[in-house]
């Protein structure tokens, strides 16, 4: 980053006085003036649609914690070594509730051909 200072915002000023002119300087600055506020004005709506799109959660939201300077890969492998099995929760057998107990599926896998019978046909079937 340049980190543009107050010395050298005012090193640059003199050096567009001395090339503009003062006859020129005034018609500058009020350009320089409307693309600033335009440029305000522009992320105000940008921020006003957000704002509209997302709803009431646009002022819950927590925008220290999107701060791309508050990640630090230190503490994230950190918090990830320290955890005792990550995996556990993977490995845990989950129960679904909503499962059809009168599915195809397992209408099939209750039905078991023995052998020399006939396997069921279905007549609507394409």
């Amino acid at each position: 980053m340049s980190g543009l200072t107050f010395e050298k915002v005012l090193i640059i000023g003199v050096i567009a006085v001395f090339l503009l002119g003062p006859e020129r300087l005034p018609h500058y600055a009020a350009q320089l003036g409307r693309f600033v506020r335009q440029l305000r004005d522009m992320a105000n709506g940008a921020k006003d649609r957000v704002r509209d799109e997302m709803g009431p959660e646009f002022d819950d939201l927590d925008w220290k914690k999107l701060d791309p300077r508050q990640y630090d890969p230190r503490r994230i492998i950190r918090e990830a070594l320290i955890d005792e099995d990550p995996m556990k929760d993977l490995l845990k057998p989950t129960v679904s509730r909503s499962v059809n107990p009168d599915s195809a599926y397992l209408q099939r896998k209750r039905s078991v051909v023995k052998a020399g019978e006939a396997t069921p046909f279905d007549s609507e079937a394409t």
